[in-house]
């Protein structure tokens, strides 16, 4: 029997962590404790058999300089602003039974029984770049058991488990003595929504899965069927990996093409004078239709910013096929990532240029809800806007430190007097609450609102106010 130590230690040696867990429990190690790996360290921590007993203990391993992310979950606290109640409370029953904890040790995957990747995969400047990937699955390759299932959560180019991670392990497995038959790979990818909704996006919804074998398939299976909630949400299984690398990347290439498409409208809807969102309201009613996507202030995020890249990275790098192209995600990523500059332009061109204009933007995450700021749409506006001359000043209800422009931001909405241009950004229920009629009673900016953020409530206010006002997506 395990003893388990006195005291949680932060950054647990290989002597304290083989001793660590009371109980008795198959171990699954998390390899990468960003937004997806956490969450699903954590509902693996909380699942639970029919009796109430925990399924699984769970270590949680990312990268030494990611240290105070370490420190948060050892304490029980979820490491990302969340609005999700449901989340923060699964960081503490973690915590308090005992069955979970975090470190940067890369020797704790020899004590997996199941090994889920959840790391980034990045493309620069528009290319793949897999070393950091490669040298993250050979931490794993070099350190686990045989038969310990491996499986792929990150979203990957269709062909990413057979032709980069398998040879991996192949070449790490026979290095070892081990036989490379031995290596169990499987891809079930994340739809991790951040938000209201984080913790839900993980144990209630559906999920796609497949494996390099059947033993592989059929582990991730069981594993699956362990944490998330299959009795409403029932698994599908597709018949190879390179199917369920391609389900996630085509899922995300369909949104992200969607949302290119209602760009053309908006310019339209805006010239003629047309509200574009009451027209896109009228087509969801059609069942066929009602996933249209409607005008916005940019796309961002970590996903739809470069997945929809991956099919045509796949064809010509892991399939050489260079026959095959990918027009319509590719123009979709390029139209995507000038929405920022549309409304940017059209504000410059209503206070007649940009230089020493005072201009608010609230809004700096990705989306609504969330406190990721990876990619953010408002990152773009920010610095072209910075560029041009303006002084802009940011506020985000869930973010006090904007890493990527290096950025302090205040805890309230600044007053806005004194602003040339107030920009509603990113569909925060802060924003949506703000009673206009007091905000800005004393003062008479520009009101820009870029993402629909505003409600026909406060619409109303402006209008009766006499307040100078404009729009994505509206005449």
């Amino acid at each position: 029997m395990r003893m388990k130590v006195k005291r949680i230690m932060i950054n647990i040696k290989k002597t304290d962590w083989v001793n660590y867990f009371s109980t008795i429990r198959p171990i699954v190690c998390v390899q990468g404790l960003g937004f997806v790996g956490a969450a699903m360290a954590l509902a693996t921590a909380c699942a639970e058999d029919k009796n109430g007993n925990k399924k699984y203990n769970v270590i949680g391993i990312d990268l030494p300089y990611n240290q105070e992310r370490i420190d948060s979950l050892n304490k029980g606290v979820f490491p990302f602003e969340s609005t999700d109640k449901k989340l923060r409370e699964a960081a503490i029953t973690a915590k308090k039974n005992g069955n979970f904890y975090a470190t940067y040790d890369i020797e704790a995957y020899s004590q997996a029984d199941i090994v889920l990747i959840d790391i980034n995969l990045d493309l620069i400047d528009g290319k793949l770049n897999l070393e950091p990937f490669k040298r993250a699955i050979e931490e794993v390759a070099s350190n686990v058991k045989e038969k310990t299932l491996i499986l792929v959560e990150t979203t990957v180019p269709p062909g990413t488990c057979r032709h980069v991670i398998k040879p991996i392990f192949e070449k790490a497995f026979t290095k070892r003595g081990f036989s490379a038959k031995n290596a169990l790979i499987a891809h079930s990818y994340e739809r991790v929504m951040p938000g209201e909704k984080y913790w839900d996006s993980i144990v209630n919804f559906h999920r796609v899965y497949s494996g390099l074998n059947q033993e592989a398939a059929n582990r991730c299976e069981e594993f699956l069927s362990d944490v998330i909630n299959t009795d409403d949400y029932p698994l599908t299984r597709l018949d190879t990996v390179e199917a369920s690398e391609m389900a996630k990347v085509m899922e995300n290439s369909y949104r992200a093409v969607n949302i290119a498409f209602i760009e053309e409208w908006s310019r339209m809807a805006e010239c003629v004078g047309v509200d574009l969102f009451s027209v896109i309201d009228a087509i969801r009613k059609r069942p066929t239709h009602s996933n249209m996507m409607q005008p916005g202030f940019g796309v961002g995020g970590y996903c739809l910013t470069k997945d929809p890249l991956f099919a045509g990275i796949a064809a010509a790098e892991l399939f050489a096929l260079d026959e095959i192209k990918f027009p319509f995600s590719t123009m979709a990523v390029k139209t995507n990532n000038k929405m920022p500059l549309v409304s940017l332009d059209a504000i410059d061109k209503y206070l007649g240029g940009m230089g020493d204009k005072h201009i608010l933007l609230l809004g700096v995450s990705y989306r609504q809800d969330v406190a990721d700021t990876r990619y953010s749409p408002s990152e773009i506006f920010v610095r072209e806007a910075e560029k041009r001359g303006a002084i802009v000043k940011c506020h985000d209800p869930l973010v006090t430190h904007w890493a990527e422009i290096n950025r302090e931001l205040p805890d309230l909405i600044p007053n806005p007097e004194g602003f040339d241009c107030i920009v509603f950004a990113v569909q925060h229920k802060q924003y949506s609450q703000i009673d206009l009629d007091i905000w800005l009673e004393n003062a008479d900016p520009y009101i820009f609102d870029a993402n629909r953020v505003l409600n026909q409530k406060q619409i109303n206010s402006l209008i009766r106010m006499k307040k100078r006002f404009g729009s994505i997506g509206r005449g």
